[in-house]
């Protein structure tokens, strides 16, 4: 004798419609854990169940009248539960009336203000394009990590149904993103490999086909991106899509899911209906009246045929049981109830009084490392906390908790306190926060944090020579009865850029910079190149000599760059780079805008790279307060750095900066700063963003790179997935590196100071990729959009 397989949510749903109102019961036996599950991230207390029950109710509404979802009930419902309770702030705070949000059909995601832009992604747009049956398993198996059995009353499958169809549903995501990808018109050799990457992932080619992709990707940093995204579908679902229909705190509703068992029978879930019923707003329900009266009844049969405690249910001799009609032989799929008529219908009992109940806090807390901790440099841990609740915290307290051979360094420098960011708080590493060194790490302690609010404390560590790579920092937060913990992913890492300078709030980041080096101008061929003309556009090409613009007499080489700033902004952090032919990185001279005498600026460090040619070196300087109290916008001049002049050689310098920007949401920004040579043996140099969280988020990048050439093409930038076309110069995708500098319209020989603009993928880094030339990359500013 066979098992009959559970009716699917598609078939419960289209059992609604007909008429069949004990179906929508079972849909709520099935999904409410879920609902709570998200509910609870978001509102506390009676206000969870009231938003579950408004968001069925809202459901029930739109079914009834031939909307709503036609098999994906889960992530219809989720998207419900978040538009609720957004609609229901609105109503608090009286930004919209009831009448308003009475209507509701949500055709696409609801997307959070804090998540605006994720449904951009490659991943998500891939995603929400299949079918609504393979987003379902999807999200089932590969989202909220189900197991077949688990999923397989859902789709109305077997559990090898499940695997089988997810295997599909993956193949047609990955195929999907494929077809999106080509629609961004990449290179024309890469188009052949890209049609074939579905194939290679799956291990389907043959051995030459794969041989073929795995050298074109070791060339093609855009297909390499590609080819990572593809081959960890899964994590890039829980990464884009996770927070896509569940919100900003999908990872605390995926945990409050999988410790959530479902308890409890259908009569049982059929009863709750009623509760669910009872608390939705009186206008949902006026227009779910035709189907939840069908609940009802369906309730009061169950209620009749339910045994207690072993016993017959007892009769009264002058009434009888009010049953559930048999189906009618010539409509199978509607249930006909008989609701009783007006005289006997129960009276309507107003739902119990809320009480207020005190507010609570709920604190939240990520640390990680930005950048990279890198062995024998320094570092920048950032504590990051939020109070998602609606009471202030008690008095926080933070153990630190480092990886061996990292150590805090106590920081002469108070940080910057001038400039508001984002929701309030300031703008630098202080923010209330006060720290010391402790046993095996820091301990640091805050005021209490108001409701709503989040506070950053950046912590500057030191890396050993020999920090071994391992786990992550950690950190434990006690505030009074709330304890939080929070690890990072990573630890000390083998390479990468470490952190120069770190902030949150309303910021962004900006650069420029200028050679000191030119063509002789007396030389034939000379001015057109440094038009950007003609066919000698290499430093290698010419006997580079002194290039001095300012016309006067105490400078030998000089030059300058036009810096402009947002309106209304204010320079947070300014570092001064500067980098030419040589061993010896000695002071250099600043001029502000307006100034008339130039500032011997001395380097706080100079780092010594071998090139094909010889040593270079790259010096830096801290000259925030130089640039903080002069007038930021106009030309910045700098002048007489050490260099050496002759064939192949370059000089320049770059004014690198964090500022102020009032119309900018709130924000991170970093400074990454890395003296690393890039091409011949290392023709790759990858840079992890680490402490960036948000993926798919819009960043801005400042780079300075060194030693460029125009006419050497190859050279290829990717933040996450995808090469990347800078923002100036020939503004071409494999010829980053072509002797253009912001603030500047001529050529900048041997000095790159170029903008990218990009989202962050799944695994944030930025990605430099030279084919033919040979190059030093100095610095990276990024400023990215945060969601909290």
């Amino acid at each position: 004798m066979g098992v009959e397989t559970p009716q699917s949510d598609a078939e419960l749903l289209q059992a609604v419609r007909a008429g069949n109102a004990a179906a929508y019961g079972e849909l709520y036996e099935r999904h409410v854990a879920a609902a709570r599950a998200l509910a609870r991230q978001l509102v506390r207390g009676a206000e969870v169940e009231d938003v579950v029950a408004e968001s069925f109710t809202k459901i029930l509404d739109l079914v009834g009248r031939g909307g709503g979802p036609d098999s994906g009930f889960r992530t219809y419902l989720l998207t419900v539960v978040r538009r609720t309770v957004y609609d229901r702030s609105r109503v608090e705070s009286r930004q919209v009336t009831t009448g308003e949000i009475e209507l509701y059909d949500p055709g696409v995601p609801f997307v959070d203000p804090a998540l605006v832009g994720l449904e951009k992604s490659l991943i998500a747009r891939a995603f929400l394009s299949l079918p609504e049956r393979w987003r379902a398993v999807l999200w089932h198996t590969e989202v909220e990590r189900l197991k077949p059995a688990g999923v397989a009353p859902l789709l109305g499958l077997s559990a090898n149904g499940v695997a089988a169809l997810a295997y599909r549903a993956r193949e047609g995501l990955r195929q999907a993103y494929l077809q999106l990808h080509l629609g961004t018109l990449p290179e024309h050799e890469c188009r052949p490999m890209l049609a074939k990457m579905g194939a290679y992932v799956r291990g389907g080619l043959a051995r030459r086909d794969s041989k073929a992709i795995d050298e074109h990707v070791d060339g093609c940093e855009e297909c390499h991106g590609v080819l990572l995204e593809l081959t960890d579908v899964n994590r890039g679902l829980r990464v884009m899509v996770g927070p896509l229909i569940a919100g900003p705190l999908f990872g605390g509703y995926a945990a409050a899911l999988a410790r959530t068992s479902l308890a409890g029978g259908r009569a049982g879930g059929v009863l709750r209906a009623l509760g669910w019923l009872r608390r939705a707003p009186k206008g949902r329900q006026a227009a779910a009246a035709g189907l939840t009266m069908g609940v009802a009844a369906a309730v009061a049969a169950a209620a009749v045929l339910l045994p207690v405690s072993g016993e017959r249910p007892v009769v009264r001799s002058s009434e009888a049981p009010r049953v559930a009609q048999p189906p009618a032989k010539d409509d199978p799929a509607r249930v006909r109830v008989r609701v009783p008529p007006p005289s006997e219908r129960p009276a309507q009992v107003p739902p119990p009084a809320r009480k207020d109940r005190p507010g609570r806090a709920r604190l939240r807390a990520t640390i990680d490392a930005l950048g990279s901790l890198v062995r024998a440099q320094p570092g920048i841990l950032a504590l990051r906390l939020r109070n998602y609740g609606d009471a202030p915290s008690a008095e926080l307290a933070a153990q630190v908790d480092l990886p061996p051979g990292v150590t805090l360094v106590p920081s002469a420098r108070r940080g910057h306190s001038a400039a508001l960011a984002g929701t309030g708080g300031t703008v630098g590493t202080v923010d209330g926060w006060a720290c010391r060194p402790a046993e095996g790490g820091a301990r640091c302690a805050r005021k209490a944090l108001a409701a709503g609010q989040g506070t950053t404390v950046f912590l500057r560590v030191l890396v050993a020579d020999e920090a071994p790579q391992g786990p992550g920092p950690a950190v434990r937060i006690a505030a009074g009865p709330l304890r939080v913990l929070a690890k990072a992913e990573t630890g000390v890492r083998g390479s990468g850029a470490p952190a120069r300078f770190a902030t949150d709030g309303k910021v962004t980041v900006r650069a420029i910079g200028n050679a000191l080096l030119s063509c002789p101008q007396e030389r034939a061929g000379c001015l057109e190149a440094r038009r950007r003309e003609g066919a000698q556009r290499d430093n290698d090409l010419w006997p580079m000599t002194a290039l001095d613009q300012d016309d006067r007499s105490d400078t030998a080489a000089s030059s300058g760059a036009e810096l402009s700033v947002p309106k209304g902004g204010e320079v947070v952090w300014a570092g001064l780079y500067w980098s030419a032919t040589g061993e010896q990185g000695g002071p250099i001279k600043l001029r502000p805008p307006g100034r008339k005498k130039y500032l011997t600026v001395r380097p706080g460090q100079v780092t010594v790279r071998e090139l094909p040619l010889g040593p270079v070196y790259q010096a830096f300087a801290d000259v925030s307060e130089l640039v903080g109290d002069a007038r930021a916008n106009g030309t910045w001049w700098a002048a007489d750095a050490p260099m050496k002049e002759g064939v192949s050689r370059h000089a320049g310098w770059s004014l690198v900066l964090i500022v102020t920007d009032p119309a900018e949401s709130y924000s991170q920004a970093v400074v990454l700063d890395t003296a690393a040579v890039v091409g011949g043996g290392a023709r790759r140099l990858r840079i992890p963003l680490g402490g960036l969280r948000p993926a798919a988020a819009p960043a801005r990048v400042e780079m300075v790179t060194w030693e460029g050439d125009a006419d050497l093409k190859g050279d290829k930038v990717a933040l996450g997935s995808g090469a990347l076309t800078p923002a100036g110069g020939e503004r071409a995708l494999s010829n980053v590196f072509d002797g253009s500098s912001n603030g500047v319209a001529e050529m900048t020989f041997g000095v790159d100071v170029d903008t990218v603009g990009a989202e962050l993928g799944v695994d944030p880094a930025l990605t430099i990729v030279t084919d033919k030339d040979v190059v030093l990359f100095g610095v990276a500013a990024l400023s990215v959009r945060a969601r909290s």
